[in-house]
């Protein structure tokens, strides 16, 4: 079952953020390696306290891990994820990220925090244990076929990892949109002295398609009809990604008017579905006989063009 983050920060989904790093810090020196030594269970522990803290302190992950959920950790749109803004000295990665030494000062209140921690600053007899630092992040990029960005699926991405080519499955969250990136957490660089490993970062392109695109949560289209149905009214077949749906063409519809059908657009993992927008597109016949042609040039009406100004 997939951790929810909330919980194991011990806070409720609407805390502020100085809630959240309140939470996170009580827990970090409850549960920090180096108090423990020889607990894996507190090891073990303080890795999904960090990876919570990581999520939910992102203004931009937090909103994603509260729409996508925990089945798809560290999804968020176009633009930066850095650590920027957070309650570290130079908007640092908490815990080495990016390779950098611990600065446990800065995390526990400065001198005197977490020296009165550990009892002064005095260390247990023996070698000195050596940092742990996390291990780098590894940025790639791939491209996915509109269908699957919308319906979701599974896709291969070939990454370089220490020298070594390695194939990873990565799994398409329903709904991703194009210019994402997603966070695999412990696909990167392995960490030194212990420390966890790197994160695979992807840049996700989605290809266009031939006849459908997306705005935001919505799905547009052309619908072509015959002149017959757009005078006369009819039920026509429209494919969506959720199945082929009767739209009705109201009687005397002109092109360019925009049908709606309701939750037939992109869907979510949390349930919120956008709509499908089909704009009428009246196809004329190739040929036409003289009965047809006199019978449209006998119709009157008015100027279509008598609104079109400069």
């Amino acid at each position: 079952m997939s951790e929810d983050y909330y919980e194991t920060l011990g806070v409720p989904r609407t805390a502020s953020a100085e809630e959240i790093r309140k939470a996170y810090r009580e827990l970090a020196r409850k549960y920090h390696p180096d108090l423990h030594p020889d607990d894996d269970s507190a090891k073990d522990k303080f890795k999904k306290v960090q990876t919570a803290f990581d999520t939910l302190n992102d203004t931009s992950k937090r909103e994603m891990y509260d729409r996508y959920g925990s089945s798809f950790e560290g999804f968020a749109p176009g633009g930066g994820s850095g650590w920027a803004g957070g309650p570290f000295p130079g908007g640092g990665q908490p815990f080495g990220g990016q390779g950098q030494e611990i600065d446990l000062e800065s995390l526990f209140g400065g001198a005197g925090g977490f020296a009165d921690l550990f009892g002064g600053g005095r260390r247990t007899r023996g070698r000195r244990r050596p940092t742990a630092a996390a291990g780098q992040d590894i940025a790639a990029s791939i491209s996915i076929p509109f269908r699957r960005a919308i319906e979701g699926g599974s896709t291969d991405v070939r990454v370089d990892r220490d020298g070594r080519t390695e194939t990873i499955s990565v799994k398409i969250p329903q709904g991703l949109p194009d210019g994402s990136r997603m966070r695999l957490r412990g696909q990167g660089s392995p960490g030194q002295g212990g420390g966890p490993a790197g994160d695979l970062v992807l840049q996700v392109h989605v290809e266009p398609h031939p006849l459908f695109r997306r705005e935001r949560d919505t799905l547009e289209c052309k619908l072509p009809v015959t002149l017959a149905e757009a005078v006369q009214g009819a039920k026509v077949d429209v494919p969506t990604p959720w199945g082929t749906i009767a739209l009705k063409i109201p009687p005397m519809t002109s092109s360019g008017r925009k049908l709606r059908a309701q939750g037939m657009g992109v869907r979510n993992p949390n349930g919120v579905s956008g709509d499908l927008i089909a704009e009428v597109l009246i196809m004329l016949p190739a040929e036409v006989d003289e009965a047809f042609a006199s019978l449209v040039s006998a119709t009157s009406q008015p100027d279509p063009r008598s609104a079109l100004r400069w």
